[in-house]
């Protein structure tokens, strides 16, 4: 019986994990680019890993500046959609794989993928909305 309590609560760490990695996708994209490109200039290990670091913490910065500075509110959701498109992807992606192995319908497998890619991406503006709107108003 622990074992099987063991399980569930496995499955919903990693569950837990892999939804705050997915509304992060776009620094992680942007760090793994700038890390793959840094290592490739062949700067080291310890160079590509601060160079990646630096690279994600810019990109949130960038998002966020331009959500505290532009009056547009088309143009904030514009910086905003950028940070969500990545998420949405990694949603699918994450549903998908997931759902793959428990249902043979296409038509189910794509729109639960597209309704959780939604969700998330929802989520990831709302998130960094929240941390634009805290970090801008002290």
């Amino acid at each position: 019986m622990s074992l099987i309590l063991l399980a569930i609560t496995a499955a919903i760490v990693v569950c837990v994990i892999a939804y705050y990695l997915a509304i992060y996708a776009l620094p992680f994209m942007v760090g793994l680019t700038a890390f793959q490109w840094v290592y490739a200039a062949e700067a080291g290990f310890v160079w590509s890993g601060l160079a990646a670091l630096g690279a994600a913490l810019a990109s949130v910065v960038l998002v966020i500046a331009v959500v505290g500075i532009a009056r547009n509110p088309v143009i904030r959701l514009i910086a905003l959609a950028v940070f969500a498109v990545p998420a949405f992807i990694a949603g699918y992606a994450l549903i998908y794989g997931i759902m793959k192995n428990a249902t043979d319908s296409a038509i189910l497998l794509n729109s639960v993928g597209i309704v959780a890619g939604l969700i998330i991406g929802v989520v990831a503006i709302v998130n960094l909305n929240a941390l634009g709107e805290s970090a801008l108003s002290r």
